[in-house]
């Protein structure tokens, strides 16, 4: 029995180990390689462009910034000529500019981030639940908090006639990605977990609605873009742009359908690189230019809000996707749907240093570029990166935990031989 324990004792630590060094080496990248390492914009695109052969993507834009100016620009087309204001749709990348018109509300104090929803709705109300809906508040809707558990993922409208209302979306979205609860319901408890959430921030387009009185469209036009000259994006579809959009490609290569969108808040923003370069210079802390919200907003944003794994998340509306000196992250959001199309903004608030992607064709390029342009920057993993590992991580634990077990194993195996052997030769002598 003594040396049962012993090995068990033994085989217990060993793993233990293992998991910890495993888990801090993907966090920490110890073992991670970027595509590249170069850390110049003009070089870091070189290698960008050189990345391209190497997988099928539709369209690119790509403007990388340093200490606060844009310093190089790239793009990239597979037909129509791409340029600084091509219009993309930008899938949930459009839930950082949300939140930022949301946060517009609260600044000039016709909202309030922590009071029950229910008292701005008349349209439409969450759906009773097991649960206490009046926790639901605005602030846990923007960090994803809120205990909704729709897991929403739209896949938009092929034609603009079947776009639902907004009251029969929260209701069941039919346009909802497989696998997805169609319901925007309180499924958790509020306040206790980050769980991601496209229905919460279709409940904020709903809510902005209704306490500014106009379409989100409009207001966000009129109190977001204008302020900041960003004359090009949208949320409702606009004809005149018609002829300026990046064209759609399925993952084949072959051209694929325009999509539409009722959860405009979540997914629906149309921009363009040119656009979304003067939504980055807003974020600098400079109180003399004009931008819709003051220093202390903006940095409201951008403290953590959910966590997982012990790890800081999710701001209001922003991901913190690398966590750098006194409480700061690098900022921004990622954006991913179908047909295929993938954007990435990262913002860092010390530097000013950033990078925005926007992508048709592909479903990871833009994440996988901006992820690796935090790390030979940070040396650090972004939150997107760990979780791109995620699997291979759990994978590499399992591996050795099931080397460590058998050769414990093997071990004890043998030295009981060894020691039987040694009993047996002294008996004989």
């Amino acid at each position: 029995m003594k040396r049962f324990l012993k090995y068990t004792g033994l085989a217990i630590v060993l793993m233990v180990v293992h998991t910890l060094v495993v888990f801090l080496g993907t966090d920490n990248g110890w073992w991670y390689t970027p595509f590249t390492k170069e850390r110049v914009p003009e070089t870091f695109i070189a290698s960008v462009q050189k990345e391209l052969h190497n997988e099928f993507v539709g369209n690119m834009a790509l403007g990388v910034f340093k200490n606060g100016q844009l310093e190089a620009e790239s793009f990239h087309s597979n037909d129509k000529l791409v340029d600084r204001n091509t219009v993309f749709q930008v899938a949930s990348l459009s839930k950082f500019v949300s939140a930022i018109g949301v946060m517009k509300l609260v600044q000039d104090g016709k909202l309030d981030l922590d009071v029950p929803i229910d008292q701005y709705l008349t349209r439409w109300h969450l759906p009773k639940s097991g649960f206490d809906n009046s926790k639901v508040t605005v602030r846990r809707l923007l960090s994803h908090t809120a205990g909704l558990t729709d897991g929403l993922g739209y896949a938009g409208f092929e034609s603009l006639k079947d776009l639902q209302s907004l009251e029969s979306s929260l209701t069941k979205a039919t346009d909802a990605d497989p696998g997805s609860d169609v319901r925007t319901v309180v499924g958790i408890e509020p306040g206790i977990e980050w769980r991601y959430s496209g229905g919460g921030f279709t409940l904020l387009q709903l809510i902005v609605e209704e306490v500014s009185g106009q379409s989100f469209d409009v207001y966000m036009k009129t109190e977001i873009f204008e302020q900041l000259q960003m004359t090009s994006s949208f949320y409702e579809w606009d004809e005149r742009f018609r002829e300026c959009v990046a064209d759609f490609y399925n993952s084949d290569g072959s051209k694929a359908r325009h999509r539409y969108y009722t959860a405009q808040a979540a997914s629906a923003l149309y921009t363009t690189l040119a656009d979304l370069e003067k939504l980055f210079y807003s974020l600098k802390e400079d109180e003399r230019k004009q931008k819709p919200l003051s220093v202390q907003f903006q940095k409201m944003m951008w403290q953590a809000q959910a966590e997982t794994l012990g790890t800081p998340i999710y701001g209001l509306g922003t991901f913190l996707y690398a966590e750098l000196e006194n409480n700061s992250f690098i900022i921004g959001h990622d954006g991913k749907n179908n047909p295929p199309l993938n954007t990435a903004f990262r913002y860092n608030p010390l530097t000013k240093d950033g990078i925005i992607l926007l992508t048709t064709g592909s479903t990871d390029f833009a994440t996988r570029i901006a992820s690796d342009w935090v790390y030979i920057h940070t040396g650090k993993v972004d939150a997107l990166l760990f979780k791109r590992q995620l699997g291979k991580m759990i994978q590499t634990i399992i591996i050795g935990l099931v080397v460590i077990l058998v050769l414990v194993i093997s071990i004890a195996f043998i030295r009981k031989k060894l020691k039987n052997n040694d009993i047996v030769s002294t008996h004989q002598a």
